[in-house]
């Protein structure tokens, strides 16, 4: 089964009203379809980068990306979505996974301080088969995924 139809079939997403998740670069689990087809049944948010924080906007349909100011990413380019309590559901990519559910990042640390004020989120990480690994090394700062999805 595809990574992101294992998505679809968690209780967390059919439950989820709001789910911050991100426009995918090449070498991360695709995430356009999936965007596209869920945008009008959700609240779908897509994380923005301004300078070292993500600022998070609502995905309104393909006409509302712009090229973001650092990776040439797809942002939505509407109002700030402020409200990180109403989100239920955040898919993660990373680098790298372990069975512990930790997951490494690019090494910015965007969304280690995303995660951390969302707490309540259900947090799952994406990842191809050779991004799983035997461990993935730590810092106090880290948050680990509540789940973690492969091939």
């Amino acid at each position: 089964m595809p990574i992101m139809q294992k998505v679809e079939s968690l209780a967390q997403f059919a439950e989820a009203k709001t789910i911050l998740l991100y426009w995918s670069m090449e070498d991360e689990v695709q995430t356009h379809d999936f965007v596209n087809r869920w945008y009008e049944k959700k609240t779908l948010l897509l994380p923005c980068v301004d300078g070292d924080n993500l600022k998070l906007r609502q995905y309104t349909g393909p006409d509302c990306l712009v090229a973001g100011e650092q990776f040439g990413i797809g942002e939505p380019n509407g109002p700030e979505y402020t409200d990180l309590d109403s989100i239920e559901m955040i898919i993660v990519p990373g680098v790298a996974f372990d069975g512990n559910n930790n997951r490494m990042g690019r090494g910015r640390g965007f969304y280690d301080r995303l995660l951390k004020s969302t707490p309540n989120a259900f947090k799952v990480g994406v990842a191809f088969n050779f991004q799983m690994v035997d461990l993935v090394p730590t810092e106090p700062f880290d948050v680990a995924m509540d789940a973690v999805l492969s091939e």
